[in-house]
């Protein structure tokens, strides 16, 4: 699935009746964190909300929300963590990109970067930098070829300042791209899938950066199975080639895989596929690759519970200090809304805990958000619709 919008409107559907029965037949469950919802958008200020946020050395939050804003286009927002919420820009006047759908990054400077789904000058989407004090220039607009189209995910910044992220179609085999955009908006295509056998197509998810320049994501659909795989580009100084790390066949390592990967400390890496799996209805699954001697394994972590496409959609966060894993599921949970969970790790296994599950409405649901933690340990997200005006929120999970 190349839009995640989509995604919203058409699991509403399947979900709506869910959502409804168990809120009107349920009491709402008890939590041992402490649930806040910071801000309610209101459209005029952001809607709909697919990507969660990013915290800069002052802890204020940065995100975006699909929709919404003065043209419609989607917006940049900034709030505190106490839940005062300003729109830095709006996007969808004349050139300018719209429908931004990924989380943010930001450098040492305060500029933030991202990517829109559509919008530009060819419609195919773009690639901007926000500068700290709210000036948008965009770096590079899609123009749907060989080049790629409609950038979903967010972007990995390098020590050059360059720019790497994906685009979920275009390129030469129609299958999407992975790319470069330097900071004076050059463009380079890096990679086009499909251009070997049951290869990755419709990469949704970024890239990660390893010290020596290679990349490594995961491609939503296609490999053997239909299902999506795990890949590298392995960094040379003619190019970068592909090697594809995994193949998700569904059953029991699970599939679709629309969050990206992280790192840990001893460069293993972690991710999660939206469905599928051993879990209870398979929720999709939690996993890790290891490497040792130049070779990469790959190793279940958890099944989740769940329906459908109803696992985590954006990338992990990983607490170094403690080794734990905590991220949200998009409409997994009692109220089929979502939930936000962590994974301690203990004698060689992982222990699932549901820190808080949506109940749909007011309180919101349809997660797609990844999560940030202050110093404090408090979690922060976003919410694709419900809360009080039914445009989505931020929200805060504290210990």
């Amino acid at each position: 699935m190349r839009h995640l919008s989509n995604t919203s409107t058409r699991l509403f559907v399947f979900a709506f009746a869910f959502v409804l029965a168990f809120a009107l037949s349920a009491s709402s469950p008890a939590h041992a964190q402490t649930f806040t919802i910071l801000h309610n958008f209101a459209s005029s200020d952001g809607s709909a909300p697919l990507a969660g946020l990013v915290m800069d050395a002052k802890q204020n939050l940065y995100g975006t929300a699909s929709s919404g804003g003065e043209y419609n286009g989607g917006v940049i927002f900034k709030a505190s963590r106490s839940g005062a919420e300003m729109v830095m820009h709006s996007f969808g006047s004349g050139t300018d990109g719209s429908s931004p759908e990924g989380s943010l990054i930001i450098d040492s400077a305060g500029n933030l970067y991202g990517t829109t789904f559509a919008g530009g000058a060819a419609g195919a989407g773009t690639v901007f930098k926000i500068s700290s004090n709210g000036k948008e220039s965009i770096l590079y607009s899609f123009a749907g070829g060989d080049d790629g189209a409609n950038p979903v995910a967010g972007l990995t910044i390098n020590a050059s300042g360059n720019l790497y992220g994906t685009t979920s179609s275009g390129g030469a085999y129609n299958s999407g791209t992975v790319f470069e955009v330097s900071s004076t908006g050059q463009h380079t295509t890096l990679y086009s899938f499909g251009s070997i056998a049951n290869d990755g197509t419709d990469p949704v998810a970024g890239v990660t950066l390893d010290p020596k320049g290679n990349l490594y994501g995961t491609a939503s659909a296609g490999g053997s199975y239909g299902y999506g795989t795990v890949f590298e580009l392995k960094y040379s100084a003619s190019g970068f080639t592909e090697n594809i790390l995994h193949t998700f066949e569904m059953q029991n390592d699970g599939g679709t895989p629309y969050a990206g990967l992280i790192f840990d400390r001893s460069g293993n890496l972690y991710g999660a596929a939206t469905q599928g799996g051993d879990g209870s209805g398979g929720g999709g699954t939690v996993f890790e690759l290891t490497r040792s001697a130049g070779n990469w394994t790959f190793n279940v972590l958890y099944g989740l519970a769940g329906w459908g496409i109803s696992g985590t959609f954006r990338n992990l966060l990983f607490d170094a200090s403690t080794g734990v894993i905590y991220a949200t599921t998009h409409c997994d949970g009692a109220y089929s809304s979502g939930t936000v969970y962590s994974l301690t790790p203990s004698a060689g296994s992982w222990s699932y805990t549901e820190l808080y599950t949506f109940t749909g409405g007011t309180n919101g649901y349809y997660v797609f958000s990844n999560l940030v933690i202050d110093k404090s340990g408090s979690l922060y997200g976003t919410t694709n619709t419900g809360g009080a005006n039914g445009y989505g929120e931020i929200f805060k999970v504290a210990p």
